[in-house]
């Protein structure tokens, strides 16, 4: 029910033998997001010497990379056992590549574009996805101390309080929390709170 992403786009950049390597790293929904995002930063930088890139969807479950003209092996390959070793999906990496006149060699190439893709990674930051149930209360205010300290040992996270005739609350849980917590709200309030689900979504945890 819950899966690792980056949390935001970035870029990070590497240097050696004066070969430059820049990193652009995203989070991507589909296949058609991750190819416009190489699309991208081809237009970006169209003078570099390779575009190497890899990535990995959920839905449908895909992965690709490409050498972009590199030696096979020695590029795509690694950037995407980065993404692969992290549990990374729904994410790209492209690098960027200047060749600055020195030959790295197959070993060297492959270390080069595995520390630009983990930089590029470090650069973005990995969240946790998580499913959860987006759920309604409209809480006593009496019960309104007790309420928040159950949502938050359930795991959820108040997203908006309106304070009216009674404090009407939504939040969200994850979803293999929501009938645990069901159950604890019952117990805490001898029956007279309740909360109604009002769907599903995937949200961010920070890892």
């Amino acid at each position: 029910m819950s899966y690792l992403t980056l949390a935001s786009a970035a870029d990070a950049e590497y240097v050696v033998n004066r070969s430059r390597f820049i990193a652009h790293a995203a989070p991507v929904e589909s296949a058609e997001a991750a190819n416009a995002f190489i699309d991208a930063v081809r237009a970006a930088y169209p003078d570099a010497t390779h575009n190497v890139f890899a990535f990995q969807v959920r839905s449908p479950e895909y992965a690709r990379y490409s050498d972009d003209g590199e030696p096979s092996g020695t590029s795509g390959m690694p950037v995407l056992q980065v993404l692969k070793g992290r549990m990374l999906t729904d994410s790209i990496l492209v690098v960027t590549r200047y060749f600055g006149g020195i030959l790295l060699g197959t070993g060297g190439l492959a270390r080069a574009y595995s520390h630009a893709a983990v930089l590029g990674v470090e650069a973005a930051g990995i969240v946790k996805m998580c499913l959860c149930s987006a759920m309604f209360s409209p809480c006593p205010y009496a019960f309104y101390e007790r309420m928040l300290k159950l949502i938050a040992q359930y795991g959820g996270v108040v997203e908006d309080t309106a304070f009216e005739e009674s404090v009407k609350l939504k939040f969200r849980l994850p979803v293999e929390n929501e009938a645990p917590f069901l159950t604890a709200l019952t117990e805490a309030s001898a029956g007279s709170v309740t909360a109604q689900k009002n769907g599903e979504k995937y949200d961010k945890f920070d890892v």
